[in-house]
């Protein structure tokens, strides 16, 4: 059985950081792949300022040469608000799954949209944010004893880098080229995204 990373996201726009995760889960559980899943709609964020296309774009252009890495553009398309527990029922049943999230994702996920049943269909694995703490909410820590499931935590070292950060110093005209792959930022330059 394939074994498979999934790391959703605005990707908005996808930065170093999302690659130094990607490759590090592949690493360390053996993945045979990471799938970067671009939100179509996400529900708990504010609109995104570029297209569901110009994000596919980017994250193309970033895993270029990334052997192991991919993009499933399932959420890309799919009318209304994107919820992963939507995503994951319709996800081939032929894989074992790994959902890769920060710790900042781990400290808000019992308000995801039922949640309970998304540990039914992945293997929580949750990588450091320098500003979140490792803390697992009691609610879900008791659904995972409950059901003898375990919490992975990636050996990972924090990367202070934020898509929210990256696009105000765009909007600053500052340079952001320490933090994304370098044709993601010609792409953006030359569409004027985020300005």
């Amino acid at each position: 059985m394939k074994k498979i990373g999934l790391l959703g996201g605005s990707f908005n726009p996808v930065h170093l950081a999302h690659l130094a995760l990607a490759r590090t889960a592949l690493r360390a559980l053996a993945l045979d792949e990471v799938q970067l899943v671009p939100a179509g709609n996400p529900w708990q964020k504010e609109p995104l300022q570029v297209s569901g296309a110009q994000r596919l774009k980017m994250l193309a252009l970033a895993i270029d040469g990334e052997p192991g890495i991919v993009v499933n553009d399932i959420e890309i398309d799919r009318e209304g608000a994107t919820y992963t527990i939507d995503t994951l029922r319709s996800l081939p049943r032929d894989a074992k799954y790994y959902w890769l999230l920060g710790t900042d994702q781990l400290n808000n996920f019992c308000s995801w949209q039922n949640w309970q049943e998304i540990t039914d269909y992945v293997t929580l694995t949750v990588a450091w944010r320098n500003d979140h703490p490792l803390q697992i909410p009691k609610e879900l820590d008791a659904l995972l004893r409950r059901d003898g499931k375990g919490l992975i935590t990636l050996p990972f070292k924090a990367m202070d880098i934020s898509s929210t950060e990256i696009r105000a110093r765009i909007g600053q005209e500052q340079d952001v080229s320490a933090f994304v792959p370098a044709a993601v930022l010609d792409y953006i330059k030359t569409y004027s995204l985020y300005r």
